[in-house]
């Protein structure tokens, strides 16, 4: 049987890798798609693990020969998905989960309309520029237009969470993973791949996932929204 392709987006600094981390040492049977990129690691990062870095001519040449799922160019560097992870993990019936940005994850969706997409939203942009300048600060300098970019740029990615099925907001670390944990298992249940996902826990497992659906999140959405300045829907009556 075919797996699920799970897609995860966030804006930069919105702690969406140390959720999937967590996410990934909690669920079995989850594949993680290591993305291709241009840019330099970071930090501790190494190569084949959060990244495969390469050149950007070496990039390039995979995007002539029709290698990636979907890729984008982000602040002057590519960063891409190669097909091959896909047709692995579903040959092996696993499911997928993608760490991919707006831009990609719009791509995917197009080509895999089956895919569960979620969205990472930081609490607000107080939060997010003070992760930004710590995530820095540890690479070695701050540059404060860099920030700013960033957060500007986080603007424009949190306009588009309605193409999102589902919304978290990380302001509490373990909750957010709880509720992606959640959200993993009700697809499965869903999705009969796993009908036991939940094991004793499954009403509560179902509630939080359906609490996270992007029509029930209106409410805890709203306060993000204002503090970044993105127009404001409507609450239901």
């Amino acid at each position: 049987m075919a797996g699920i392709l799970f897609i995860i987006s966030a804006p930069s600094g919105a702690g969406k890798s140390t959720l999937v981390n967590q996410l990934r040492s909690l669920v079995s049977g989850l594949e993680f798609s290591v993305s291709w990129t241009t840019r330099g690691p970071r930090g501790s990062e190494q190569d084949s693990r959060e990244y495969h870095f390469t050149t950007r001519e070496h990039f390039e040449e995979m995007i002539r020969n029709g290698e990636f799922l979907e890729y984008a160019d982000v602040f002057g560097n590519y960063y891409g998905t190669a097909r091959c992870n896909l047709r692995e993990a579903f040959s092996q019936g696993r499911d997928l989960l993608l760490d991919i940005d707006v831009q990609g994850a719009s791509q995917v969706r197009a080509k895999m309309p089956d895919s569960v997409s979620i969205f990472l939203m930081p609490p607000s942009p107080d939060v997010l520029a003070t992760r930004l300048r710590n995530r820095s600060r540890a690479e070695g300098a701050v540059q404060e237009e860099i920030i700013e970019r960033r957060l500007a740029k986080a603007r424009q990615e949190i306009e588009n969470y309605r193409e999102y099925g589902y919304i978290l907001v990380n302001d509490v670390l373990d909750r957010a993973v709880e509720e992606m944990a959640a959200i993993v298992a009700a697809e499965r249940i869903w999705h009969g791949s796993d009908p036991g996902a939940g094991g004793a826990d499954r009403e509560r497992v179902l509630r939080i996932a359906e609490s996270c659906r992007q029509a029930n999140s209106e409410a805890r959405v709203r306060p993000v929204l204002q503090a970044f300045g993105v127009p404001v829907p409507s609450l239901k009556g």
